[in-house]
C-alpha cells in the first residue's frame, strides 16, 4: 500500500479532484472532511491529510510515500526528495510586495526590512540582489506588516492579487512561479518502485494540459 501526504487547504480540493481524473476512488473524503487519515481499498492507497509545510517532513523521513505540496514550501525547506512531477495545479507566485507610492523607493545603503513566512527564499533573494536584508518572520496576516510600519516589503503567495490590493500593496518583482508538486521520499521510489511509477504516470495523465 502507497501513503500520500496531501495538503490541507486551498490545495485539497484540486488534488481530490486530479486524483479522481487519475483514476483514483476518493469516495467520502472532501475538501471540508475532518478526517486526517484516509484509507482508499479499491487502489491500495492511504492518504494523509497534513499541513503543507509539514508534507516533505513526511515524505523525507519515509511516513508517506509521496506527497503533493506546492513548489514555494520546496523552495523554502530545500528537502532531500524526489521531485518527479509537475502536477500544474493551484499555480500562483513567490512576489514582493509593498505600499503603493512606495514600490520605486530604493534602499540599497541601508538594511531593507522584510517581512514573509518564507525567510529562506528571501534571503536568498535579496542577497544574490546585493541589498542587506533585515527578515521579520511572521505566520499570518503578512499584508499588515507595511501598513502599520512593521516592514517596508513583504514575500509572499500572491494569486490573483486582490488581498495585495485590498491593503493597498503593489507586487515590486516576482521572485519565483509556483504550482503543486509530486514528491517522492526517495528509498520507497526503489522499495515500491512499480507502484510509485503507476503513480506517477497516472497522475500525469491526470494533470491540467500545459498553458500555452
Amino acid at each position: 500500500m502507497i501513503t500520500i501526504a496531501l495538503s490541507k487547504g486551498t490545495l485539497l480540493a484540486p488534488t481530490l479532484a486530479l486524483l479522481k481524473r487519475a483514476g483514483y476512488v476518493t469516495e467520502g473524503l472532501s475538501a471540508e472532511s475532518r478526517r486526517l487519515v484516509f484509507t482508499c481499498p479499491k487502489d491500495d492507497l492511504t492518504l494523509l491529510i497534513v499541513r503543507p509545510t509539514d508534507i516533505p517532513t513526511y515524505v523525507e523521513y519515509g511516513a508517506a510515500d509521496a506527497g503533493v505540496v506546492g513548489k514555494d514550501v520546496l523552495l523554502e525547506q530545500d528537502r532531500d526528495v524526489y521531485e518527479p512531477l509537475d502536477l500544474r495545479i493551484g499555480a500562483c507566485r513567490i512576489s514582493v510586495a509593498a505600499l503603493r507610492g512606495q514600490e520605486l523607493r530604493s534602499r540599497l545603503s541601508a538594511k531593507v526590512r522584510v517581512a514573509t513566512k518564507y525567510p529562506n527564499i528571501t534571503e536568498r533573494y535579496f542577497n544574490g540582489k546585493g541589498i542587506p536584508v533585515e527578515v521579520i518572520k511572521l505566520y499570518g496576516s503578512i499584508e499588515l506588516a507595511p501598513v502599520v510600519g512593521l516592514a517596508e516589503r513583504i514575500v509572499d503567495l500572491v494569486s490573483s492579487g486582490k488581498t495585495l490590493k485590498a491593503h493597498h500593496l503593489v507586487e515590486v518583482e516576482v521572485i519565483a512561479k509556483s504550482t503543486a508538486r509530486l514528491i517522492v521520499n526517495r528509498a520507497s521510489l526503489k522499495m515500491k518502485h512499480g507502484d510509485l511509477t503507476d503513480l506517477i504516470a497516472r497522475l500525469k495523465r491526470g494533470r491540467p494540459k500545459q498553458a500555452r
